[in-house]
């Protein structure tokens, strides 16, 4: 995509402007609204960062159904639609998503579940304008595929287990401890892993907004969400590529 895609800007601007006529009824023409809400979610650079109404609401009634009770007044709505377009048209104007984000998606796509897919665009969403936000949603991602991997696996967790213990039990089932190898390299790249998840849950609990803060809040920047994301998503998508290798084989 060419820098500062021009197109692109416009059409997410036009999906925005429909979007405020259906929660505002202002004069305006809507009549792209499907068009435009389809075309954008299949795209790889922005579909991941719409805002969570554009993935829910498929069709007019059900953005209706939501925004007519999550916001009284007009101002408000055109306030909301407006900020929940930022991360995309940001990315369109500068392209400045990350080139993982499409990847991610559409991995995690194939987990088949909503939930998921909408916890990572929530997380791709904050990255820059509200980094505690991103580093919360970004292990809530990684738990969550760990607890559909469970599931689907027919193995028992403990409902408050943390993402470290979560995720070794996955690990296990799918092969993936560094114990259950003997290769030297296998042992440090899947060591490094598991540090990976230690290293998201641990900054989690010092920088997100998951926690109340002291006299002298220490407060990540987008640079650092940045990165707890990307990793949040790689490591989301091993998981999920590896389970659904070990389900087919076993198919």
């Amino acid at each position: 995509m060419p820098r500062g895609d021009q197109a692109l800007v416009r059409k997410l601007e036009e999906l925005q402007q429909a979007y405020i006529v259906l929660a505002t009824d202002d004069h305006g023409d809507a009549s792209c609204f499907r068009q435009r809400r389809d075309e954008l979610l299949e795209h790889p650079g922005v579909g991941p960062l719409l805002p969570d109404f554009v993935h829910r609401c498929r069709n007019e009634g059900q953005f209706w159904e939501f925004i007519k009770y999550e916001f009284r007044h007009y101002a408000e709505r055109r306030k909301f639609i407006w900020d929940g377009f930022n991360a995309a048209i940001s990315y369109a104007e500068h392209q400045s998503g990350s080139p993982s984000d499409a990847t991610v998606s559409q991995s995690l796509s194939n987990l088949e579940s909503e939930d998921i897919h909408r916890i990572w665009t929530k997380a791709v969403q904050r990255r820059g304008d509200d980094p505690e936000g991103a580093i919360t949603a970004a292990r809530t991602l990684l738990e969550s595929v760990c607890k559909l991997v469970l599931d689907e696996a027919n193995e028992s967790y403990a409902d408050d287990a943390d993402l470290p213990k979560l995720y070794s039990r996955v690990a296990k089932r799918l092969n993936l401890a560094p114990s259950q190898h003997t290769e030297r390299v296998f042992k440090q790249i899947l060591g490094g892993c598991q540090t990976i998840i230690e290293g998201v849950g641990a900054v989690r609990n010092r920088l997100s907004d998951a926690h109340g803060k002291g006299k002298k809040p220490v407060r990540p920047a987008p640079r650092h969400a940045e990165l707890v994301v990307n990793l949040a998503g790689t490591m989301a998508v091993f998981l999920a590529e590896t389970w659904a290798s070990v389900r087919d084989a076993a198919a």
